[in-house]
């Protein structure tokens, strides 16, 4: 076999089986490790099997050892065991791309320092579609500037366990940068009780989790008799896999940095 060498962290996972599934149908990636935590069910059998795609890759606890293997890591699990992975990364020389998400400051810090001596894709969405809408959202966000009222709706299955999304704040950050806020100072996230008029300057998040919807995410701009809405909506994790593909593709001709996805679609 030949291709881009792969390993997927979390293989026993919802997405990681995504990733799994999208790798062996890729006539330019290859499987070549997948790994989870110890102790999970899926550890030992083949990485295919749940999927019907048997492919002769155990899914291991060793996770140093896996991306020892690859050429790129690709990470969709929890930041503590991503910064572990990060870790490992840098150690081997090993890419990776990073869809994460939930990280505080010190865990997107350590992501930047290690991209000093590998390359990697961080970004909170992998989707190409989202990320079409992320350049979208700026330019409506310049064009409707004053006199629209800004909104940020996401839902996400019963399962997620960081609010808002990543691609929630990212569009927030994407809004605000537009607009010359900050978005920390002007994010309202949430609303209860008697909270008064809204003030024009905020950009508001509201957060539902439920079932298993995969990912659904609208930016509405409400104006005095219009409403403008930009949106995106996932009916599978498809769409997240074949775009951490694209990234890691990206990522073979770099020898180090920090990119998003906006640099792997040529979008700056």
């Amino acid at each position: 076999m030949s291709g881009l060498k792969i390993a997927v962290a979390g293989a026993g996972g919802r997405m990681g089986q995504m990733l799994v599934e999208a790798i062996l149908k890729d006539v330019d990636c290859q499987l070549v490790a997948a790994f989870d935590q110890p102790g999970t069910p899926a550890i030992g059998k083949d990485a295919g099997e749940m999927i019907g795609l048997p492919c002769g890759i155990p899914i291991d606890d060793d996770d140093s050892a896996a991306i020892a293997r690859a050429q790129c890591l690709i990470d969709f699990t929890r930041p503590a065991g991503t910064l572990r992975h990060l870790a490992a990364c840098r150690q081997s020389g090993t890419r990776m791309v990073i869809g994460t998400t939930g990280f505080d400051s010190d865990g997107k810090a350590a992501i930047t320092a290690a991209a000093q001596d590998i390359p990697i894709v961080f970004a909170p969405n992998m989707s190409v579609g989202v990320n079409v809408v992320f350049k979208l959202l700026d330019l409506a966000s310049k064009i409707m500037n004053e006199g629209y009222d800004i909104e940020i709706v996401e839902a996400h299955h019963r399962h997620k366990v960081d609010a808002p999304s990543g691609t929630a704040l990212r569009m927030g950050e994407v809004v605000a940068q537009a607009l010359g806020r900050n978005l920390d100072a002007c994010s309202i996230f949430g609303r209860q009780g008697v909270t008064g008029e809204r003030a024009s300057s905020t950009i508001g998040f509201a957060t539902i989790r439920g079932g298993d919807i995969v990912g659904d995410h609208t930016v509405m701009y409400c104006g005095i008799g219009e409403r403008v809405e930009i949106g995106h909506k996932a009916s599978s994790r498809m769409p997240y896999a074949l775009g951490s593909l694209r990234a890691a593709r990206f990522l073979r001709d770099q020898r180090s940095g920090l990119f998003d996805m906006q640099d792997v679609l040529g979008l700056r």
